[in-house]
């Protein structure tokens, strides 16, 4: 390469370079994205109340449940609590139905979701709407655990990253427990004045018990981190018997790992990217400035002839001048026995019944011919003389065995 060439190739080494360093040193944007799943240390993750939530059942009691419900209560027999987090979710008929079934024994079922299914909602005669965040510029809302007396002072959590939640706006009084309650943080508006909407129930179902909470966030990492807000969430999940196992789903998640192509991988993750874009400009620069050099051509070399064929037909010349009949035989003989072995995978060292049995039904040959073919074969390998009409007999035979195992392997 001449001096020219170089310079440019440390010009563009050079520039790439900047190019990662200031990449690299750009501070990274938060990802607000709600995927509510446990190895996620994002806001909107689950990490911190998942290892907590580990803590306090104890590993021995926490299974983490990765397939369906469904699917999982069809094949386990389990009993305690399954544990539902997740923006939505919205269980299908045959699912709700089996996890009706499994509560109703004396479980607990929680599911944390902003949003319920018309037929959970109908089954347990209640209905969700709104909150009017009109007012509420900054999407602020305050939360209470519900102490029975709303005049009383009530400890206030916070949380200001909701674009809108819900409440639950219609109550079966007789079996449903309020435990959590929401309304509009607003500064001009005194505690006791506000209007608190139930967010969180307890409802009595069969031997079980099932708790809604329209509120997921409150299990997630950006809630959890900003004090006192963990007692909150320590609250609600006060109504959980920590003695009997947890499941804990991680099948409904708006996160959840899926399979993806390496090209998708690299394209998505911002440092493989321009890793790979990288690499495409040198490979570009390889071949703008070391591309032109010139080859000579390769002398065309002819490959050696394979002389196997004419080297077999020599010694077999050779012997059949000779006269040694029973020689070719049993070469023959061997050859057709190492062809069994390679083909057909069959042990030739005992030759009985139950081995021509077995040849014949791999090799599309009837056993009768299998038969005839091994008593030529026997009769040949005792004598000390073979004559040329028996050795011509006995390739035939042979090779009528293999045509017939050629056209079974075609079909």
């Amino acid at each position: 390469m001449d001096r020219k060439g170089k310079i440019y190739v440390a010009l563009t080494a050079l520039v790439i370079l900047l190019l990662v360093v200031a990449e690299y040193s750009k501070p990274k944007e938060i990802n607000w994205f709600p995927t509510y799943t446990k190895h996620h240390k994002i806001p909107f993750g689950t990490y911190v109340f998942h290892d907590q939530l580990e803590r306090i059942v104890s590993k021995k009691h926490f299974i983490d449940v990765e397939t369906p419900p469904y699917e999982y209560l069809k094949k386990e027999a389990i009993s305690g609590t399954y544990f539902f987090v997740n923006d939505v979710v919205n269980f299908d008929e045959a699912e709700l139905n089996s996890l009706l079934e499994w509560t109703a024994k004396g479980n607990t079922l929680f599911v944390g979701s902003s949003q319920f299914g018309t037929q959970l909602l109908d089954t347990l005669g209640l209905e969700q709407s709104i909150i009017s965040n009109f007012n509420n510029i900054n999407n602020s809302f305050d939360l209470y655990l519900n102490h029975g007396d709303l005049n009383k002072s009530l400890d206030t959590f916070s949380f200001d990253k909701a674009g809108f939640v819900h409440y639950f706006d219609k109550l079966n009084n007789k079996t449903t427990q309020v435990i959590s309650l929401i309304d509009n943080a607003t500064e001009d508006t005194l505690s006791s004045d506000k209007t608190h909407y139930p967010n969180t129930i307890k409802h009595n179902f069969g031997k079980g018990t099932i708790i809604l909470s329209l509120f997921p966030q409150a299990f997630t990492n950006y809630f959890i981190l900003n004090t006192p807000n963990q007692n909150f969430t320590a609250g609600i999940l006060s109504y959980l018997d920590t003695s009997k196992p947890l499941y804990f789903d991680n099948h409904y998640k708006s996160g959840k790992k899926v399979s993806l192509s390496p090209m998708h991988v690299f394209l998505n993750n911002t440092n493989l990217k321009w890793a790979y874009y990288i690499m495409l400009i040198a490979v570009l620069f390889y071949v703008v400035f070391e591309g032109k050099r010139k080859q000579r051509a390769v002398p065309v070399i002819e490959p050696l002839k394979n002389q196997t064929v004419d080297f077999t037909r020599t010694i077999a010349n050779m012997y059949y001048e000779n006269g040694q009949n029973n020689a070719i035989a049993k070469h023959k003989i061997q050859h057709f026995l190492e062809y069994i072995r390679t083909h057909l995978h069959l042990n030739t060292n005992t030759i009985n019944t139950v081995f021509i049995t077995n040849l014949a039904a791999r090799s599309n040959n009837t056993l009768a011919d299998t038969q005839a073919l091994f008593n030529l074969i026997e009769t040949i390998t005792n004598q000390d003389k073979t004559s040329v009409e028996l050795i011509q007999k006995l390739n035939t035979s042979i090779e009528l065995f293999k045509s017939n195992n050629e056209w079974k392997i075609k079909t």
